[in-house]
């Protein structure tokens, strides 16, 4: 989906629909390796090589494993959104010199549509239709 959708998935302002999906260790934490090597996948088209390729695949594994820990849908996609802001947004300030609290903003703001406008509703339809369920409790979760 990111490289179907590459006018809108790379660079300083950003959404990527398939951000969505990084929802998905919050019920399937079998899911964490799948979204890392997709991001690898999807990285390795977008033009700034391998320092793509591994800090923004890092942003998705950190963000997975502590979405995965979250008790609820909405501090899950939170995780995602700060991430990929940060290093992301650090790497695109480093890589091709655009102003750096601008860009984390701005890629912050593409992740949470991706996460908040498209994940979290995607989810509650699954959820609504019995396709996943909520998580039991878990241990060591966050917030």
């Amino acid at each position: 989906m990111t490289i179907a959708l590459a006018p809108i998935s790379y660079g300083p302002v950003q959404f990527r629909v398939s951000e969505a999906l990084t929802l998905l260790p919050f019920y399937f934490p079998e899911a964490i390796p799948g979204l890392t090597i997709g991001c690898v996948f999807a990285n390795f088209f977008g033009g700034f090589g391998f320092t793509d390729m591994f800090f923004g695949s890092l942003a998705t594994l950190l963000a997975a494993f502590l979405t995965m820990k979250s008790k609820n849908i909405f501090v899950a996609a939170l995780w995602p959104v700060l991430w990929n802001a940060v290093i992301i947004g650090a790497e695109l300030y480093f890589l091709i010199e655009v102003p750096l609290l601008a860009t984390c903003f701005y890629v912050g703001l593409g992740e949470a549509g991706a996460c908040y406008l498209v994940g979290v509703p995607l989810m509650k339809i699954l959820e609504k239709r019995n396709i996943i369920s909520k998580p039991s409790a878990k241990s060591a979760e966050i917030a």
